[in-house]
């Protein structure tokens, strides 16, 4: 079975944007380091999850990185190569590219990508799609990006979870740009 991982830069205190969907706050001054490690990642990922909201400034960042030769990088290559499923009740359509509209039930749809073959799959957000995914018990890892960074209030991914959710830290690693990733499998 695949697994299904969730990448997300937060704060120290738990926000994954600010309460306007600010992002002026994150790291991107990355290293050699941060970079290897996200590729590695994502060296056996073959499909991007993403909600709708998150993807209408994702997917056009990433093809413009990847069609500029100045920025055109491996990650602007994995970002628009990989196929990208928007999960939305919006949209009908979508011009991008690699790009499938989901807009059926999501637990459904994500429980039969799955149980299908192939690489392992992963969620990028943004906050209440990704709370969804964990509300519903969807997400197999975490990787928590903490950014040296606290917001006092924005937006959260934990929010809707109804107990306790048990996780197991599989691994801390520290960045030389300050951030540090925290990688949780369910308990």
């Amino acid at each position: 079975m695949r697994k299904l991982k969730l990448q997300v830069q937060m704060s120290v205190d738990g926000f994954i944007a600010g309460p306007e969907s600010e992002m002026d706050w994150m790291r991107w001054d990355w290293g050699d380091d941060i970079n290897a490690y996200v590729t590695e990642l994502c060296n056996d990922i073959d499909t991007i999850l993403l909600g709708r909201k998150l993807a209408e400034g994702f997917i056009p960042h990433w093809e413009q990185m990847q069609a500029n030769p100045e920025t055109a990088d491996a990650g602007s290559e994995l970002m628009t190569a990989t196929p990208k499923i928007v999960f939305t009740k919006t949209l009908k359509s979508s011009d991008w590219v690699n790009t499938t509209l989901a807009t059926g039930e999501y637990i459904g749809e994500i429980n039969n990508l799955k149980n299908r073959n192939g690489g392992d799959i992963i969620a990028y957000g943004g906050a209440t799609f990704v709370s969804s995914l964990i509300k519903a018990g969807l997400i197999d890892d975490y990787y928590l990006f903490v950014n040296p960074a606290a917001l006092g209030k924005g937006l959260p991914i934990f929010q809707e979870i109804t107990g306790t959710l048990n996780l197991q830290l599989k691994e801390a690693k520290a960045f030389n740009c300050g951030i540090a990733v925290l990688h949780y499998t369910k308990a």
